[in-house]
């Protein structure tokens, strides 16, 4: 059964990519003819080049091969980036993703489009209808990047940034960010 065979995997393919520095986004394992198709989805806070991919590419082939009871098959290994439309499901997506616009459908209430600020563990800080606002990743159902084909207007990156660095201290430097909601 393939996603059981992704859970046996998993832990061996997500050691290989975070050796190579990165995360593991998603790993699926499909039956492709003879062949078992090995999908890869890996990414980091700097996004990730086509070296990067051969790189881990290469790492994870060699678990794969050094493991190949698990698979029991011949396979195809596809090692990829995520691409734009994948959805926001960790905070490290919503990280990923400062300042850019997301179309966020809550759990309950009307979808809305808001801009990224800061995103924490728990709640992201959006820009939404001009005002700032927080998230909780536990409220939405489903979040997707928006393709911009414009620069963000410079004054909604300004007020993101200023609430990122928060309120000043008298010895001048900045506090911690408190999470609500």
């Amino acid at each position: 059964m393939p996603n059981e065979l992704a859970s046996r995997l998993e832990p061996l393919v997500a050691e290989a990519v975070t050796t190579a520095g990165f995360d593991l986004d998603s790993l699926e394992v499909q039956q492709a003819g003879r062949r078992q198709l090995v999908k890869v989805v890996v990414d980091s806070d700097d996004g990730i080049g086509l070296d990067e991919v051969a790189e881990v590419s290469r790492k994870v082939s060699a678990v794969l091969d050094e493991n190949e009871h698990v698979l029991a098959s011949a396979y195809t290994l596809e090692v990829t980036s995520p691409g734009l439309d994948r959805p926001l499901t960790q905070p490290r997506h919503w990280r990923r993703a400062k300042f850019r616009l997301v179309r966020i459908t809550p759990a309950e209430g009307a979808e809305y489009v808001a801009r990224v600020g800061h995103a924490g563990q728990e709640a992201a800080r959006v820009l939404a209808g001009g005002s700032l606002q927080d998230v909780a990743y536990a409220s939405v159902a489903k979040a997707v990047v928006e393709i911009e084909f414009k620069q963000p207007p410079a004054e909604d990156l300004k007020l993101l940034e200023e609430d990122a660095s928060g309120p000043s201290t008298a010895a001048g430097q900045n506090e911690p960010k408190e999470e609500s909601k």
